[in-house]
């Protein structure tokens, strides 16, 4: 991943802002919430959660026909194009959630059905455990050689895939297509024991315990899967009042009902308007003045000129972006933007504490995206040759079609353009690029009690060069790590006292995460060097926020069984005696860090059981099996 995102504040004269935030929250944030609210009405709108997508025609159209009243008259062509890109990945996303929870639900339950102790298959069988264990392995000897041979044809390039996948989906196939009672016992013993024969006696409270935990997953997962369609942002409050206003005049019909209107009472309205993008790298204008101030101006905004505020680590960033857009310039386009190290651009607002007029106490900032491949003349290439071997496939499928309207042309002419300009590479200074050995892989695993364990694997050689926990990670640095935790933890006492006397209770932590998440990300990266890693592994946060808070609420009801207030009342001291880290925050720190220097990272399915060590190990070992399987 080479693409990493930096940002910068914008000032500017009063009137300036003013301008802006008018347009940003008087008109285009209640276009967004126009277009939210007229989607989610749509007599499509189950058709399109069942594709996935909103169809952006439609979504165009609808801007059109939007955009000649009063209200959302009068805004630049960028901002109608941001509000489109917008609505479109937030149902986008709105309706991959629900399409995986709705699956999550049925593979839970179809589990559920499957989960049984071993009293109750004793008793649906007719048979004692002994003669369900016997068949048990009557099956594994059956089916196993048939799961070595399906495996044994991917280990034509060297891979060992481990066989307990794909024969637990075996016996899972099996179970649903036999019909024999004492064939399904054995099956379902033996999937709820890993594939394998237990010579263990089963523990009721844990089994209990465990399939009270799926129960729990499926709850929770039901009422997520009730949550409302996206609505917007309610700057003025009135949504927030008219909610009152009904709860006030009404009576609660279920629990349900008073939970809804609870969150919507409880739910603080949004400060700031919705970010504008600018998907183009032209979209942006650079100036410096004598002072060598650097200023920026966007399309469709005029004469506003906004000055550049920014960290010293990224000012040679911002430069960059001048530097290309003159040379282009200069050079009357014989370059092309697409080789800009600038990508893309966002504008937006970020909060204020204190009271007045809303773009004097807001703070407005540019994010921007950039390619770091573009910093040297060696990355520029590789960017070239990318981008001119889909070009040519474009241009050759094209050419392949007899008949093109003035849309497809213009659209291969433009091609066609690039293409010509492309190879005149902006002048770069020369770096070696990193040269990782592909054999060796960096795990990074995540956990409750252990925040970041490290592991270095030589896949090829089946060697772990190096373990590295949190506390090498950070080295003299580690009790910055224990201030956090207390930091934590006063301002949760805090918010819990605000919220007793029904006070405002957003209280923000200080930037100490952020900065021991950097001083992690540049240990993996100084340990990724060291080992001449070829790639980091990280591994996916979905899910995870479900698998710990069943943990811990499985753990609650087997402490206090039936007694709410101690369940919760444990369950909110456990959480409080273990690490709360903003994983996505730390992954997004260690992506950025390893796609400035250069090492690629890629993401993978952590283990469920193990050490922390054996996880970290288990992660990048699967990660190397999963990338040689799809060569094959």
């Amino acid at each position: 991943m080479s693409v990493i995102t930096i940002q910068c504040r914008l000032v500017a004269e009063e009137d300036t802002l003013r301008t802006l935030w008018e347009l940003m929250a008087d008109k285009n944030t209640p276009l967004i919430n126009e277009i939210l609210a007229q989607v989610g009405k749509h007599p499509e709108f189950e058709t399109w959660l069942e594709k996935g997508k909103i169809p952006t025609e439609l979504l165009k159209t609808l801007v059109n026909s939007l955009k000649t009243q009063e209200r959302f008259a009068s805004q630049p062509g960028r901002f109608y194009t941001s509000a489109i890109a917008l609505v479109d990945y937030v149902y986008k996303s709105w309706f991959a959630l629900q399409k995986r929870r709705k699956r999550q639900i049925e593979g839970k339950e179809r589990w559920l059905t499957i989960l049984k102790s071993d009293l109750e298959l004793e008793q649906e069988s007719q048979c004692s455990l002994n003669i369900i264990r016997t068949k048990a392995t009557e099956i594994i000897t059956e089916f196993t050689p048939q799961s070595d041979q399906n495996n044994s044809q991917k280990k034509r390039k060297k891979t060992t895939k481990s066989t307990k996948p794909s024969l637990f989906q075996i016996l899972l196939n099996n179970y649903e297509e036999t019909q024999d009672i004492l064939t399904r016992c054995a099956l379902a013993y033996l999937l709820k024991n890993n594939c394998q024969i237990s010579e263990r006696d089963e523990n009721p409270e844990e089994f209990t315990r465990n399939r009270r935990k799926k129960e729990i997953e499926i709850e929770r997962l039901k009422d997520q899967l009730q949550s409302r369609i996206p609505k917007g942002r309610d700057l003025t409050g009135e949504e927030w009042l008219k909610t009152l206003e009904v709860v006030r005049a009404n009576v609660t019909q279920n629990e349900n009902e008073a939970k809804a209107w609870q969150a919507a009472i409880l739910r603080k309205s949004a400060d700031v308007p919705f970010p504008v993008a600018y998907e183009s790298n032209e979209d942006m204008t650079w100036l410096q003045n004598d002072k060598g101030r650097l200023f920026v101006r966007f399309n469709g905004l005029g004469k506003l000129t906004f000055e550049i505020y920014c960290d010293k680590r990224h000012l040679h960033y911002f430069k960059r972006f001048l530097e290309d857009q003159e040379l282009k310039r200069n050079s009357k386009n014989q370059y092309s933007s697409s080789l800009f190290t600038l990508r893309s651009g966002r504008l937006a607002w970020s909060p204020g504490e204190e009271k007045g007029e809303p773009w004097k106490v807001n703070q407005l900032h540019l994010y921007c995206t950039l390619d770091t491949r573009m910093w040297t003349i060696e990355g520029t290439q590789q960017v070239v040759d990318e981008k001119s071997t889909k070009i040519t496939e474009t241009l050759t499928k094209a050419k392949q079609k007899d008949d093109l309207n003035d849309k497809q042309q213009a659209f291969v002419t433009r091609q066609q353009s690039t293409l010509n300009r492309i190879n005149n590479l902006f002048p770069r200074p020369s770096k070696s690029r990193y040269q990782g050995q592909p054999s060796i892989l960096v795990g990074v695993s995540f956990g409750l009690e252990n925040p970041v364990t490290l592991a270095v694997v030589d896949v090829v050689k089946n060697e772990v060069l190096a373990y590295r926990s949190v506390k090498q990670l950070l080295g003299k640095n580690y009790n910055l790590l224990n201030r956090q935790r207390q930091q934590q933890q006063r301002l949760s006492h805090k918010r819990h006292k605000a919220q007793k006397r029904n006070a405002p209770n957003s209280f923000g932590e200080s930037e100490l995460g952020q900065y021991v998440d950097r001083l992690l990300a540049d240990a993996i990266i100084a340990i990724a060097k060291t080992y001449q890693a070829g790639s980091i592994v990280i591994p996916k946060l979905r899910d995870m926020r479900e698998q710990i808070s069943s943990e811990i609420q499985s753990r609650a009801e087997k402490k206090f069984p039936g007694y709410k207030e101690a369940q919760q009342k444990y369950a909110k001291e456990y959480r409080m005696s273990v690490h709360r880290w903003s994983y996505g925050r730390l992954i997004e720190s260690i992506k950025s860090q390893a796609a400035k220097a250069g090492i690629s990272t890629e993401i993978g399915t952590q283990p469920i059981r193990g050490s922390p060590q054996e996880k970290a190990r288990d992660l990048a070992v699967f990660a190397y099996q999963e990338r040689q399987a799809a060569l094959i």
